[in-house]
């Protein structure tokens, strides 16, 4: 397998190089990869057939209970391997277009209210902490998320310059696909923002990262989110994660008012038919339109 692997490595090294993927998207291919050609005893490109791949999904489906998203995430990860692979003309053909791709359920996303959001950035602000910085920075955290829908690791990647709180913008340097984008931000956001800044001022935090740990001047750690997003959920009883929140931050949008050309860039959707399922989680949105019917002025007899 070892040979196999080698040729991977240099699938994962083109693609960060060339196709602009990320460091994420590079660890979850090796990752599948790995797990097939674990699966099939396989030693190189050229023992790789239909059967072999359909094989890996049925018996990963039944001992994991893989969900329709992560069987065709792992086939698009070993498809784009496969297409290389042609490519180079390793291989003559790529089986993955041969197998048929499970249908992924149509749920809506779940997210908050505009009572929960408030009272989630409420409880963030009032939590018991142990330090001053702390309740600073947990405040601006919920808030940010909530106000400006960013994804996760865009705000834990956040730096000083691209949070400009004169002209009210935040920027999203080299997010999801590689894309920038700018989000406007909000006053109640701004205001928030600022009280961090401050009290970072007061630490002396020269970190160019925006939230930085707490002890030390360096950039916030991984753990900090997950650790805090748990507490709050357990005390405040608001079933939340960060994507959540982001979900959130779409869909209290579309209530206000914004229009969803202008939600799918602050989003940073590629195809604004992304940005449409956020149209169906919103009821106060349907319930405006509905006002519209023609017959809506007929009275009963």
């Amino acid at each position: 397998m070892s040979n196999l692997l080698q040729l991977h490595q240099r699938f994962c090294d083109y693609s960060l190089a060339f196709k602009g993927n990320t460091p994420a998207t590079i660890k979850w291919l090796k990752w599948s990869a790995k797990d097939f050609f674990k699966h099939g005893k396989l030693e190189s490109v050229e023992e790789i057939s239909r059967e072999k791949i359909e094989t890996w999904i049925l018996e990963r489906k039944a001992e994991r209970n893989w969900s329709a998203k992560m069987i065709r995430s792992c086939l698009q990860g070993l498809s784009l391997f496969l297409d290389w692979c042609v490519h180079q003309e390793f291989i003559k053909h790529n089986f993955v277009k041969d197998i048929p791709k499970p249908r992924l359920p149509k749920r809506l996303p779940r997210h908050l209210t505009k009572e929960q959001a408030l009272e989630l950035i409420s409880w963030a602000r009032n939590f018991r902490y142990v330090y001053k910085f702390e309740r600073m920075r947990a405040t601006a955290i919920i808030a940010t998320f909530i106000f400006t829908g960013v994804r996760l690791q865009e705000l834990k990647n956040l730096q000083l310059q691209d949070v400009d709180l004169d002209n009210r913008v935040l920027a999203v340097r080299e997010g999801k696909g590689c894309k920038d984008r700018l989000i406007p931000l909000h006053l109640q956001l701004i205001e928030v923002l600022q009280e961090y800044l401050k009290d970072r001022q007061r630490l002396k935090k020269a970190c160019p990262y925006f939230f930085t740990a707490m002890r030390e001047d360096t950039k916030m750690g991984d753990k900090v989110i997950p650790r805090l997003t748990k507490r709050l959920r357990d005390k405040s009883k608001i079933d939340f994660h960060p994507h959540m929140l982001r979900h959130t931050f779409a869909t209290l949008m579309l209530e206000g008012g914004c229009d969803l050309f202008s939600l799918s860039k602050m989003m940073g959707h590629s195809d604004i038919k992304t940005t449409t399922i956020y149209l169906s989680a919103t009821v106060i949105h349907l319930q405006e339109q509905i006002i519209k019917h023609p017959l809506n002025s007929l009275r009963s007899c």
